[in-house]
């Protein structure tokens, strides 16, 4: 009995290892050897057709974009639910698109709720793009794509993403992975991969230097031409690969793509751009092939925003190219020169602009810069970049993208905020946060105060102090920091000056201009005299910019020559931009750079700042017909209101009251905790006395609550046409007709 009884529970136990292996994937049986591959999707030439029931059919890609982050949380915690997952699907639905794109593997809810609302929705469903990522760790490593660790994990996280779309994984866990059971066969709806993410230069490079003998691939599926790099053989390696696991497991093919963008894209640069923008490496899908056994084929997908590349008009003819309304587009043109270039389907499966106060980088020739524009502004810049796309021949887009992420981090804001705590507050100056439709504001559902020149929800408690005839009232939340000034006088005419003090390390009891005293230590100077003119000033030792940024702004050592602690002198507040100056530009732009630069002339590139701190006067309420999302502030009937981003006043964290500390005394940013900040306001006929806020962090408990943005509307009245692309043109022209001669681009 003993021996049966040991037979059995061995039996069970190695079905039960054979069942485990075989849901995670280990290993599988091809138990339908016989059976025919198929394929709904085909890509013939520079088309994409699909078969979504009556055969297949020419198909446009309307996508947007959609990430893994929830305010509160990182991408990798998957805090996603099925819930949310299907309102947003019905919402993305309703606005027009017919794709969504996700870049990883995501949580089990999430295809749960795909299944079920396409499942609702069989007769006019949405479609699917997955991405497969690749760890930003191993990019930027000493690896090449050749080295276990790269090309084995591209692979074998290929073939979760098969497994998973097919519901035939299980207990995926990791730290870039989703998590759970994944039983749902959605792949009915699933029309492509797109391999890999914005493949950095160096591996790219380092790659096609280091692994010479591997370049060169000969598959069953996807094949390398004679001109192929070695990098491009590792992605027709990897391509080849899912291809085959798909087709002899599941016996079906969808469209396979890789992940490419400006950075890394097949146009010929002058040797000047190929410096300072890192235009060393090339990845060229064209010199992948495809066998007859590629049944639905592939496309070239790119990531393009209009401000970057802000190379493309230093090409030649680039700088002069002009699109279908008469204006100088280089978005349009390099769009075009991509398009013309392949002989495959170009699909734009990323681009946008973020509806940020804090702005990044320019767009010389439309004005759709990289922040700093409103809601309405970024719906009109989508618009226009969807127009651009259509024209310039390509076969689809996704527009980046579906919610706002707290999580994010931009380059040139983020020595300036704790790192380790972004999910817990939302950042205004750092656009990267702001690309989304879909906002998430402070409050379980409405913020606590709303710019918008009525003071119905201030009360007699939030009033600080009362001096000169004027009282002040402040509060805050996760994204502002909020003040009304009461006053007879206040008002757009008149003068009004409020101080802040936020850390004892620093700040003066006078400013020099304008000049004024105050009853502490300030280190801030907000100045609302007009409508057109108003600003938030900074001590000079207490600003951010010249101990980060010194060096690339004007070449100079921020730590020789440092402003006094005491120092009376305020100064704007300015954010470094990616954007040239228009000395750097000239003297790359010049055809004799490189003779030049031989000859040891300085060949040094600096880069543009603009004025962050300066204030934008209007309706702040999103419930308003006049809502301006970037108003700062608004005057009522005898006061004033005033919203300040956390960051604009030097808080590096919020969540927990944590501010920079002396940059002087760190060499760079640390931070510094505080419990309260003092602030006043007068007119500067006497000093100016300060009243103490107390301050207390939320930790990571946040609240939020969700809106669709202005943009989601513009967006939705282009896709809901009967003829999206002329729309797009007409409502671009209205655009134009409303800016009146100048055509500036908003």
């Amino acid at each position: 009995m003993k021996k049966f009884i040991v037979s059995v529970m061995c039996i069970l136990f190695a079905a039960c290892c054979v069942a485990y292996a075989y849901a995670t994937g280990l290993f599988y049986l091809d138990l339908r050897a016989g059976e025919t591959v198929t394929t709904q999707v085909v890509q013939e030439g520079k088309q994409i057709y699909l078969d979504q029931g009556e055969g297949l059919e020419e198909f446009e890609i309307r996508g947007v974009d959609m990430g893994a982050g929830l305010p509160g949380h990182y991408a990798t915690d998957y805090a996603i639910d099925k819930e949310t997952y299907l309102r947003w699907f019905g919402q993305i639905k309703a606005m027009g698109a017919n794709t969504l794109r996700v870049y990883i593997l995501q949580n089990s809810a999430f295809y749960q709720a795909f299944y079920e609302y396409n499942s609702l929705h069989a007769d006019d469903p949405l479609y699917m793009l997955h991405g497969v990522w690749v760890d930003d760790y191993v990019l930027n490593s000493h690896s090449s794509a050749f080295d276990p660790e790269f090309i084995d994990s591209f692979k074998e996280d290929c073939r979760t993403v098969v497994d998973a779309i097919h519901g035939q994984r299980a207990l995926v866990l990791g730290r870039k992975d989703g998590t759970g059971s994944y039983t749902r066969d959605v792949s009915n709806w699933v029309i492509g991969y797109i391999l890999g993410v914005e493949w950095e230069a160096p591996t790219v490079a380092y790659t096609d230097h280091s692994c010479q003998d591997k370049a060169g691939y000969q598959g069953a599926f996807m094949s390398t031409t004679e001109e192929a790099t070695p990098f491009e053989s590792m992605l027709a390696q990897v391509g080849d690969d899912l291809l085959s696991y798909e087709s002899s497991r599941y016996k079906e093919q969808r469209l396979v793509a890789f992940s490419n963008w400006p950075t890394t894209d097949v146009l010929d640069y002058p040797q000047a751009v190929q410096e300072h923008f890192e235009r060393y490496a090339s990845v060229d899908v064209s010199h992948i092939s495809l066998s007859e056994q590629c049944l639905a084929g592939t496309f070239a997908s790119y990531h393009v925003y209009p401000y970057y590349p802000d190379f493309m008009r230093y090409l030649e003819g680039g700088d002069s190219y002009t699109d279908q309304f008469g204006q100088m587009n280089t978005y349009q043109g390099y769009l075009k020169m991509l398009a013309d270039y392949y002989d495959i389907p170009v699909v734009i499966s990323e681009f946008g602009v973020p509806s940020s106060r804090g702005k990044a980088q320019t767009d010389k020739n439309t004005g759709r810069d990289q922040g700093g524009i409103s809601e309405d502004e970024q719906g009109q810049a989508i618009v226009r970049c969807y127009a651009d796309i259509k024209a310039a021949g390509c076969a689809g887009c996704c527009i980046f993208t579906w919610q706002d992420e707290w999580f994010k981090r931009t380059w040139n804001t983020m020595a300036y905020v704790d790192l380790t705590k972004t999910p817990y507050w939302s950042d205004y100056q750092t656009n990267e946060q702001y690309f989304g439709l879909l906002s998430f504001d402070p409050g379980d559902e409405r913020s606590v105060s709303y710019v918008d020149g009525d003071d119905e929800e201030w009360t007699e408690a939030d009033v600080i102090g009362s001096s000169e005839g004027h009282s002040v009232s402040v509060k805050y939340d996760e994204k502002f920091l909020y003040l009304m000034v009461r006053g007879n006088d206040v008002g757009p005419g008149t003068a009004l000056y409020l101080p802040f003090d936020i850390t004892s390390k620093s700040g003066s009891r006078s400013c020099e201009d304008p000049a004024l005293e105050f009853s502490r230590d300030a280190d801030f100077l907000l100045v609302l005299d007009s409508e057109d003119s108003s600003r938030l000033l900074v001590q000079e030792r207490y600003e951010a910019l010249r101990p980060t940024q010194l060096r690339a702004t004007k070449g100079e050592d921020p730590y020789v020559d440092v402003p006094a602690k005491d120092s009376s002198r305020f100064v704007r507040i300015e954010l470094v931009l990616q954007t040239l100056t228009d000395e750097s530009s000239l003297m790359i732009g010049r055809k004799d750079y490189a003779q030049r630069k031989a000859q040891g002339e300085d060949s040094r590139v600096y880069y543009q700042t603009y004025e962050t701190g300066k204030l934008t006067c209007g309706d702040a309420n999103p419930a308003h017909e006049g809502f301006n999302s970037l108003a700062d502030f608004c005057y009522g009937d005898g006061f004033v209101e005033v919203k300040l981003p956390w960051q604009l006043l030097n808080f590096s964290n919020p969540s927990q009251m944590q501010v920079h500390d002396d940059y002087y005394e760190h060499y760079g940013v640390e931070n510094l905790g505080i419990s309260s900040l003092w602030v006043g306001a007068g007119s500067g006929q006497e000093a100016i006395e300060l009243f103490e806020k107390p301050l207390k962090g939320w930790g990571s408990k946040v609240s939020y609550h969700e809106r669709l943005k202005e943009s989601y509307y513009l967006v939705q009245e282009m896709w809901m046409a009967d003829n999206p692309q002329a729309k797009a043109d007409e409502m671009v022209r209205r655009q134009f007709e409303r800016q009146g001669s100048g055509r500036t681009g908003r």
